[in-house]
C-alpha cells in the first residue's frame, strides 16, 4: 500500500491525522459519506464510522473546510549514561527551533518549516507523525543525532571538579531512536484528543478518559569514550583526571523496548472556548539490550541486558478555539529508562509547539 492509498484509507475511516515530518504536515479529519447499502456493507460501514462518532453535548465537530496556521516547533533531547560506581555523563544538542506556515483543506494539511538554528551542517534527521481519532491514537517517530552535541553534565568523582568539561562541544556522541506508541481511548465519545492537538474539534465540557496502549522502540547509542577522556585531560587541571569507569565505557549500546502502558488524559474546559489537556502514561517495558564492547576497557564479556523498567509519555496542551480562530501550545515528551546494577541509561526527547490560525470556508 503506497502513501496515497494510506491517506485515502485514513480519510475513509474518519481519522484526524496531524503529521509533522521535517516541517511537512498532513492532516486527515472525519469525512461524511453517503448511506451504503444495507446488509454486510452497511454493518461494516457503521463499524468503521463508530471510530469518529462523538457525543455533541461534549464535543463540537469542525464547521469549516479550510484552515491556515502559523506554527513554531521546538525539539529537545537528552541522553544520560551512568556507571555502577556513580560516574555519569549527560549529552544533549542545542534545541531546534522551526517556524513555518500551514494550509489545510478538510483532511489534507500541508506546510513547511524553516530551521532557525541549523543551516544544514548538523546532519540531524527527525520524523514524527501523530494520528488522532476518537478511539485510537498512534505516535510514529524516528530521530538521528547530528554533530552538535555538548557535554551537559559530567561526574567522575566527588572530589573532582568537572565543570571545565561541561558545556563543551563533543562530536563523539551518536544516537538514534525509532518506534511507535499505539493507544486506545476508552471514553472516546465524550473526550477528544483532536480538540487539544489538531484543532479539528472543540471540547465543550470537561471530561477525561483512561488510556491503554502498546509500544515498541529501537535505540542505538555510540560514544567515543577515548575522545571524551582526551577532552577531560585537556580541560581538567593536571593530576586531577580520573579514568572513566570500565562499566561505563561500552562503545556501542543497542537495545529494543517492548512495552504495555496505561494512563489517563483529561480535557479541562476552564472557560468558554478554552481547553487545557494533560495526559500521562506509564509503561512497563521489557528491554532487550545488546552491546558491542571495547573489550580492552570493559570487564564484562557478555553485556546482554534483559530487564523490566518503567517508561513514560507525557502530553500537555492549552488552546483557545472558537471554531473560527484558534491559538495555543502543545507538547509531547517520551522518556525511556534502562537500569541494572552495573549500567544505567535514560533517553528523553520531545517537542513543544506554538501555533495560531483560523478556519474559513463554511461547510
Amino acid at each position: 500500500m503506497n502513501a496515497r492509498q494510506i491517506v485515502l484509507f485514513l480519510c475513509w475511516i474518519g481519522l484526524s491525522v496531524p503529521v509533522w515530518a521535517g516541517g511537512d504536515t498532513l492532516s486527515v479529519a472525519p469525512v461524511s459519506r453517503h448511506q451504503p447499502r444495507r446488509g454486510f456493507l452497511h454493518g461494516l460501514y457503521e463499524f468503521v464510522r463508530d471510530f469518529s462518532r462523538v457525543d455533541t453535548n461534549y464535543i463540537e465537530p469542525q464547521h469549516y473546510n479550510f484552515t491556515f496556521m502559523l506554527q513554531n516547533t521546538n525539539t529537545y533531547e537528552v541522553y544520560r549514561l551512568q556507571s555502577r560506581t556513580g560516574q555519569s555523563v549527560t549529552f544533549s544538542p542545542e534545541p531546534t527551533y522551526k517556524i513555518g506556515p500551514y494550509f489545510g483543506w478538510r483532511w489534507v494539511f500541508l506546510g513547511y518549516t524553516l530551521d532557525l538554528v541549523h543551516s544544514g551542517g548538523s546532519r540531524k534527521q527527525d520524523f514524527s507523525l501523530s494520528l488522532y481519532s476518537s478511539q485510537l491514537g498512534i505516535d510514529l517517530f524516528f530521530r538521528k543525532t547530528g554533530n552538535d552535541y555538548k557535554v551537559r553534565r559530567f561526574k567522575l568523582a566527588d572530589d573532582i571538579d568537572t565543570s571545565p568539561v561541561e558545556q563543551m562541544p563533543f562530536d563523539g556522541f551518536h544516537a538514534s531512536i525509532k518506534g511507535f506508541n499505539l493507544y486506545y481511548i476508552t471514553n472516546h465519545r465524550k473526550f477528544s484528543y483532536p480538540a487539544a492537538y489538531s484543532q479539528s474539534t472543540v471540547q465543550r465540557r470537561s471530561c477525561g478518559s483512561p488510556l491503554f496502549g502498546i509500544s515498541y522502540s529501537s535505540h542505538k547509542i555510540d560514544v567515543d569514550w577515548q575522545r571524551l577522556m582526551e577532552l577531560s585531560r585537556w580541560r581538567l587541571p593536571e593530576g586531577t583526571f580520573s579514568a572513566i569507569d570500565s562499566s561505563l565505557t561500552a562503545s556501542k549500546v543497542n537495545y529494543k523496548d517492548f512495552a504495555i502502558s496505561a494512563g489517563y488524559a483529561y480535557n479541562w474546559v476552564f472557560a468558554r472556548d478554552f481547553l487545557f489537556d494533560i495526559s500521562l502514561s506509564l509503561a512497563i517495558a521489557y528491554k532487550h539490550t545488546e552491546s558491542k564492547l571495547d573489550r580492552d576497557n570493559f570487564i564484562f564479556r557478555n553485556f546482554n541486558l534483559k530487564n523490566f523498567n518503567l517508561d513514560g509519555v507525557g502530553r500537555f496542551g492549552i488552546v483557545w478555539n472558537n471554531t473560527r480562530w484558534y491559538i495555543g501550545t502543545s507538547a509531547i515528551f517520551h522518556t525511556y529508562n534502562y537500569r541494572r546494577p552495573e549500567f544505567y541509561t535514560n533517553s528523553t526527547f520531545g517537542s513543544v509547539n506554538f501555533y495560531v490560525g483560523f478556519n474559513f470556508g463554511k461547510r
